[in-house]
């Protein structure tokens, strides 16, 4: 598992706060995120806002798909109060690592946020670079087996449910779902299948 190397103090803030805040209306609670280099070796800390848009740095996600033993995917719907892919269907958990968090700690948080999720063994399934416009993710990636009873409970997640594989496959290229997901499935559904 890709392990965060965080410095003995604290990482330098990119950019410079005082510069950027006051130039771009940054809100000063913003989120604060790891920037990391591929070998997880933290190398920075920076607001969500500023990754997002300006940035083009490195951060660090967990993602996790789960599978029940027919090799049907759990995926959850996106709210449509969402700024990014509203409504869509995406990967069962998904959330940024908070600066000073590890990969495990997010899994655990993201997945009792969104889905009240918490009794799961995770498997990982590996790590890659994610690139979408500005955003640059490292994204770990996990599954876990089984057919649990998930109820959605977050002000992100509209709804949840599982789907067979016909279904996601009738499905893709047709804006149901978001393009992480359809990149996700298309690469790794095989390693995913390999786990039954």
């Amino acid at each position: 598992m890709l392990e965060l190397l965080y410095p003995s103090g604290h990482a330098p803030v990119i950019p410079s706060p005082r510069s950027y805040l006051a130039d771009q209306n940054i809100v000063a609670d913003d989120e604060i995120l790891p920037v990391v280099e591929p070998s997880g070796v933290v190398i920075g800390q920076s607001s969500r806002q500023y990754v997002h848009t300006v940035g083009n740095l490195m951060h660090p996600v967990a993602h996790m798909h789960i599978i029940d033993r027919d090799g049907s995917l759990y995926l959850q719907k996106r709210a449509a109060s969402k700024s990014l892919y509203p409504g869509m269907w995406d990967i069962a958990v998904g959330g940024h690592v908070s600066y000073g968090e590890n990969i495990e700690e997010t899994l655990a948080r993201e997945a009792s946020e969104e889905l009240n999720f918490r009794d799961f063994n995770p498997v990982e399934i590996g790590t890659f670079k994610y690139e979408s416009g500005n955003d640059v993710e490292l994204v770990c990636l996990f599954a876990t087996v089984g057919h649990f009873d998930i109820n959605p409970i977050s002000l992100e997640v509209d709804d949840g449910r599982y789907w067979t594989r016909k279904e996601i496959e009738e499905n893709l290229g047709k804006s149901v779902f978001t393009p992480t997901f359809e990149y996700e499935y298309r690469q790794y559904y095989g390693m995913l299948e390999a786990l039954l």
